[in-house]
């Protein structure tokens, strides 16, 4: 396989695609030469049937507004791969939402569950609609309407879809009662449930928490103690969220969080008490993260990135591409010393070139960011189980995993002078398991 040959040809295929095709090539250029190594995958063509998703479905949602107005939004469902279980991955409700976005998602999804050694594939949906300053009211007949087409593509054994951005307990909990009444059977097809109905325990946290043990994995490699490091957070969903909730445990200082209008930085750190406003905040008041500026009398910078701040650890927890060249190079001139990916490829390729020919400590998303999508197959086998395990239990489950995980990326990462390349491991490590499956199962 020549990578170039390959992008060259998914570019003349999918020209507007710039997301996907930046998550393949990323991928493709970490696992050049182990595939090389492999003439029998070369021979089948697996490269290309990897590259292409199994299948996607688009449709219209129409909806009713409360001032009686019909809306009409874009839904997608791309199912990528199931080589090694059920498609899994989350919807999200974005404006920006469109093709090229969820497949880049949905072929991420695939490595970063492998990644996890729970049996399953990749998939990824959502709609351009977007659930900010609409009514509860407004938000269900929407979810409603999406999955009035969705239904019949999706099942526990088939399709597993769950939250991701604006999909949250709410909009998971109206979309799976509808599921429930059109399907007529009550089963676990979606995961990020409420604990009333079969949701798991910590999934919520679980993307933070999860993110926050990947990086502990990382300091011990260059014995760092994470207790009194300043870290720059970006987002306030539930992904930045826990992600401060696990530091402020661990003795850590979050000094940082925002929003689509700008950012927040608090040098006095985000205690205990500022997390449960915001959670409060973001949550229930669905408000803005000026707020909370107001409240601490702290500093605001509206339309602007956290990455213009200093801190010790950086931890992208926000969305795609959020973190570029320039704010990757002020990170490092500025002493930081490691960055762990929360959110899903927030890093653009320039900003990673930078970190990693700084050699800092660098995590991607597909690795870093698998906590969630763990705890969410932990979700599923609760389900099958028809059991409930203890907090206790899920979170031993996914420092584990984590664990698991980090051990793979230094296994394929590694290099002869003990610097670990956190991409390459994890992409190496996640694409063999995908591969040997698919090779086991003949050309579909």
């Amino acid at each position: 396989m020549k990578v170039q040959d390959v992008l060259n040809d998914l570019q003349r295929r999918f020209p507007n695609e710039p997301e996907y095709l930046q998550a393949v090539t990323e991928v493709l250029e970490s696992i050049e030469e182990v595939y090389n190594q492999h003439p029998e995958f070369e021979k089948s063509n697996l490269i290309e049937r990897l590259c292409i998703a199994d299948r996607i479905f688009t449709f219209r949602v129409t909806w009713v507004d409360d001032k009686g107005k019909i809306n009409v939004n874009m839904g997608y469902r791309v199912q990528h791969n199931n080589a090694i279980g059920p498609y899994k991955g989350g919807l999200r409700f974005h404006s920006s939402v469109n093709p090229s976005i969820l497949k880049f998602l949905a072929f991420e999804q695939t490595f970063k569950n492998a990644l996890t050694t729970l049996p399953m594939g990749g998939g990824k949906g959502g709609s351009d609609f977007s659930p900010r300053g609409k009514s509860n009211a407004e938000v269900m007949r929407f979810c409603q309407a999406f999955m009035l087409e969705l239904w019949k593509h999706i099942g526990p054994d088939t399709d597993v879809p769950a939250g991701d951005i604006g999909v949250g307990g709410r909009e998971v909990a109206y979309m799976f009662g509808m599921y429930k009444k059109l399907a007529k059977e009550f089963t676990g097809v979606l995961t990020g449930k409420g604990i009333e109905f079969g949701g798991s325990l910590i999934r919520p946290e679980a993307t933070g928490y999860g993110n926050i043990y990947f990086l502990l994995e990382m300091l011990k490699t260059k014995n760092i103690d994470i207790k009194g490091k300043k870290c720059l957070v970006s987002g306030s969903g539930n992904v930045a969220q826990y992600t401060c909730d696990k530091l402020i445990e661990l003795g850590a200082i979050p000094v940082s969080l925002s929003d689509s209008d700008g950012y927040i930085y608090d040098p006095e750190g985000i205690t205990r008490e500022k997390l449960d406003y915001v959670m409060e905040l973001k949550n229930v008041e669905r408000g803005r993260i000026r707020e909370y500026a107001e409240k601490y009398n702290c500093k605001y910078v509206p339309g602007g990135r956290v990455w213009a701040e200093t801190g010790d650890i950086a931890l992208p927890s926000a969305t795609q591409n959020e973190l570029n060249g320039d704010d990757a190079r002020h990170l490092v001139e500025t002493g930081c010393i490691a960055v762990s990916e929360g959110a899903n490829m927030p890093s653009t390729p320039e900003a990673i070139e930078v970190f990693q020919k700084a050699k800092i400590l660098y995590a991607p998303g597909k690795a870093a960011n698998a906590g969630g999508v763990a705890t969410s197959g932990l979700e599923m086998t609760q389900n099958s189980l028809r059991l409930s395990w203890t907090r206790e239990e899920v979170d031993s489950k996914l420092k584990q995993i984590m664990t698991d995980i980090h051990e793979q990326c230094v296994k394929y990462g590694k290099d002869e002078n003990g610097y670990i390349d956190y991409v390459k491991g994890a992409n190496i490590a996640g694409f063999m398991k995908v591969a040997k499956a698919m090779m086991a199962q003949g050309i579909l």
